[in-house]
């Protein structure tokens, strides 16, 4: 099984940049007040990269820790074919690199072993063949594997008509919500405040510091960090900017444990599948919920959970028996939950990462394929917000840019 090792993140110069990225000035990082908003799985990474570096740390949730964009996400670890163009599937490896870090410092567990992808129509999977032989220009170790392998690495799974399915052994997948809980805990022994329940109303500065109102009183701090997801309103009312977003609901369905059956990541026509460490299913449906007047006004406000369970239950089971043509008896598992995940998607698919164009003392951190890229962004925004310099690679993403509509998935 290959993995991105600080052996390998060296061959593609990945190591020297990350660790570039951890240096900062201490003095001025112990006496830096950051306040960072959202508790999702960036908001924690940029947490955690902040309290290690020695700022005075402190965030603030809305509601609970990773409940939202974070909660509702498939977690699948990756630098693929859909990270385009080569600036920004090279950040998503930095990413990868920074995880294999990440679970060596703090047990976050972690199952590597790569993803296994293909599509239903020949004409698409010609082109995948096409985007994995750039993928190995790249850097990445992926191929084209063909039926006799297919049986051998996932002897589970009917791979229907497929001659040959696209095998990234980079890949990985973990729980988000436990990930970004021990990011959290890691911040917090190294000296940090979580408050959550704790909306953010307004952010005044005054001289020589900003006073944020929020629903737990007033917190004086230095500069605050806007990790906040698919919600356009915090960044329209903090950070005073509007960031162009074309954020998608998608169902998210758990299972309770169930007998291992899965090695790795199945991005099946129709659906996506892995299996967690504990035994849990986690399931992704590509196609969306039908588009009705009924489902239209369920998602009217941008919920994150199902107005009762049986109807959780009910899109679960549409997407288990997507996901049953695939792997025979999967079926079978038991409903634990499903979430409603809205993806922060600004317009161009890029993250938006860096200093408000309107004010000084608020700093982005907004990105679709967070999960991914939490380590790489919580250590570049840990850089820049304690005064480290401009990081380079940052310099595609900033809020000032102009954002053209392109859709790459």
């Amino acid at each position: 099984m290959a993995k991105v090792t600080r052996r390998n993140a060296m061959a593609m110069g990945a190591l020297g940049t990350l660790a570039a990225a951890a240096c900062s000035p201490q003095g001025a990082a112990q006496s830096r007040r950051v306040a960072v908003i959202g508790a999702g799985i960036v908001g924690a990474s940029i947490a955690y990269h902040l309290a290690r570096e020695g700022a005075q740390v402190t965030v603030l949730e809305r509601g609970e820790i990773a409940g939202r964009a974070s909660r509702g996400t498939f977690a699948w670890l990756n630098a693929s074919w859909a990270k385009q163009p080569r600036h920004y599937h090279r950040f998503n490896q930095l990413g990868l690199a920074g995880w294999h870090e990440l679970a060596d410092e703090l047990s976050i567990p972690i199952k590597w072993g790569g993803s296994l992808e293909w599509f239903g129509s020949s004409e698409r999977q010609a082109r995948l063949a096409q985007q994995i032989a750039e993928q190995v220009e790249w850097g990445e170790p992926a191929r084209m594997v063909e039926r006799e392998e297919l049986a051998r690495l996932e002897p589970a799974v009917d791979f229907g008509a497929a001659q040959a399915v696209a095998f990234s052994p980079n890949d990985g997948a973990l729980d988000p919500v436990l990930a970004s809980k021990m990011l959290l805990d890691a911040a917090v022994a190294l000296g940090a405040h979580v408050k959550t329940q704790c909306a953010v109303i307004a952010a005044r500065k005054q001289e020589g510091s900003t006073l944020l109102e929020t629903s737990q009183g007033d917190l004086e701090t230095d500069i605050f960090v806007l990790a906040t997801g698919a919600d356009p309103e915090a960044i329209g009312t903090l950070a005073e900017m509007e960031i162009p977003q074309r954020s998608t609901p998608g169902v998210i369905a758990v299972t309770k444990p169930f007998e291992q059956r899965l090695n790795h990541i199945i991005a099946a026509p129709g659906v996506h599948l892995h299996q967690r460490l504990d035994g849990r299913l986690v399931l992704g449906e590509q196609d969306g919920a039908p588009q009705n007047a009924a489902h239209e006004a369920r998602l009217a406000g941008m919920p994150v959970d199902f107005p009762l369970r049986e109807l959780g239950q009910q899109h679960a089971a549409r997407i288990l028996e997507v996901a049953d043509q695939f792997v025979p008896g999967i079926g079978n598992a038991e409903f634990e939950d499903a979430y409603i995940g809205w993806r922060p998607l600004p317009l161009d698919g890029h993250p938006v990462i860096g200093q408000s164009p309107a004010r000084d003392d608020a700093y982005i951190a907004v990105s679709h394929s967070g999960v991914s890229l939490a380590p790489i962004i919580g250590r570049l925004v840990a850089q820049e917000v304690i005064g480290g310099g401009d990081a380079e690679l940052l310099a595609n993403y900033r809020p000032s840019r102009s954002f053209e509509e392109i859709r790459r998935y």
